[in-house]
């Protein structure tokens, strides 16, 4: 990018260099249609690099390769997630996808007939932009968090590496989701650890090898195919689902019982530095882990795109009110999978193809191609 008065232009912009970013460069070279990827990370799959150092992969191998080419692993093996990210710097290198790398984008707006992407005083022009930051890059932590007493080591989930970043004494994971209880049961290890919070509930089978090769498929098809945006029931029930925290997956309630970790109701706020939850008790503690998700955050682009609740107007992706402009990883951008890797290759192909139906410089394609565009869509 440069950084005088002058702008390179390209065809389509990406912004992320994510498994949604990557899989859309693919489909785009397949049809041989230029694009530049633009992503703040210094190493591509630095995103799954900065997860906590135990974190496996909830889908087996099989399920974990992007289009064109398979994961270099057991097909029923759960990989690291720095297999994860060696995958995917091994696949943009694998394709030649032009990665720009270290290039966090803080802008996007429109000037006459192109988009305008800034990078601090740097930017570019585009005919098309695909936003693949995902829908939940931002931590979330509740205000109150703010007012414990300095002495206590807060990390959010998204920061915590291993138990070594803890002191010593009792540690506070609050949030009851996946990450909560994983990391519990490894601090459990180490230290007397509690876990605040409900959980909306956990798969009924144990997770692992006879789970991949008899469950998760079922689970895939459903989740792939059933629980899509192609009918109003669906339609209707999944904004509904995607409210609540996913089901336990590998970690089992049980498994945290055994282990010791003690369980306590949702943190309510601090009293005199330390957390207090809905039954009133206070617990003193050395560390606090908010395992608590992530929020949106696309307050960097200055487009018209967006309804009451922050959240991108779009059709599968594709958004209406401002031809060129497409999202991909979408927590529900058409199935249960869209924001996942088994998910994703999907919307990533059909926002290719509609960015190359557009045709060259944004032109609308010919009526051959809208037509079998809306074929393509009723089917």
């Amino acid at each position: 990018m440069n950084g005088d008065n002058s702008s390179e232009r390209f065809e389509t912009v990406i912004i992320g260099g994510g498994q949604a970013g990557l899989s859309v460069g693919y489909h785009l070279t397949n049809r041989g249609r230029p694009f530049v990827i633009l992503d703040a990370n210094e190493r591509i799959g630095d995103a799954w690099r900065k997860r906590w150092d135990s974190l496996r992969l909830f889908t087996p191998a099989k399920y974990d390769g992007l289009a064109g080419m398979r994961f270099p692993a057991p097909s029923v093996s759960f990989p690291t997630k720095d297999e994860m990210a060696d995958y995917l710097a091994a696949y943009a290198a694998r394709f030649d996808l032009p990665v720009r790398s270290g290039v966090a984008v803080n802008g996007l707006s429109r000037e006459g007939d192109r988009y305008i992407v800034s990078s601090g005083d740097q930017r570019v022009e585009a005919d098309n932009v695909v936003v693949a930051t995902g829908g939940h890059p931002n931590p979330r932590v509740p205000a109150f968090a703010a007012e414990l007493d300095p002495g206590i080591t807060q990390l959010h989930s998204s920061d915590y590496r291993n138990p070594s970043q803890l002191q010593e004494g009792d540690v506070l994971l609050v949030g009851v989701g996946n990450s909560g209880a994983e990391i519990a049961l490894e601090l459990s290890r180490t230290h007397r650890t509690w876990l605040s919070g409900e959980p909306a509930g956990q798969i009924p089978v144990r997770h692992g090898p006879a789970a991949a090769r008899f469950v998760l498929p079922l689970v895939r098809f459903v989740g792939h195919h059933v629980l899509t945006l192609r009918t109003p029931v669906v339609r209707k029930a999944l904004p509904k689902f995607a409210s609540k925290a996913a089901p336990l997956i590998r970690v089992k309630l049980k498994d945290l019982a055994a282990a010791g970790v003690e369980r306590m109701p949702r943190v309510a706020g601090v009293q005199e530095g330390l957390p207090v939850f809905e039954d009133h008790r206070v617990l003193e503690v050395a560390n606090v882990i908010w395992c608590t998700g992530y929020g949106q955050d696309f307050s960097w682009i200055a487009l018209d795109i967006f309804d009451d609740g922050q959240a991108p107007k779009h059709e599968r992706g594709v958004v209406p009110g401002e031809p060129g402009v497409y999202f991909v990883g979408l927590e529900l951008q058409y199935a249960a999978t869209s924001d996942v890797v088994l998910g994703v290759g999907r919307d990533a192909e059909y926002i290719a193809k509609h960015i190359a139906r557009r045709g060259p410089d944004g032109r609308p394609a010919d009526a051959a191609e809208n037509a079998r565009h809306s074929e393509e869509v009723a089917r």
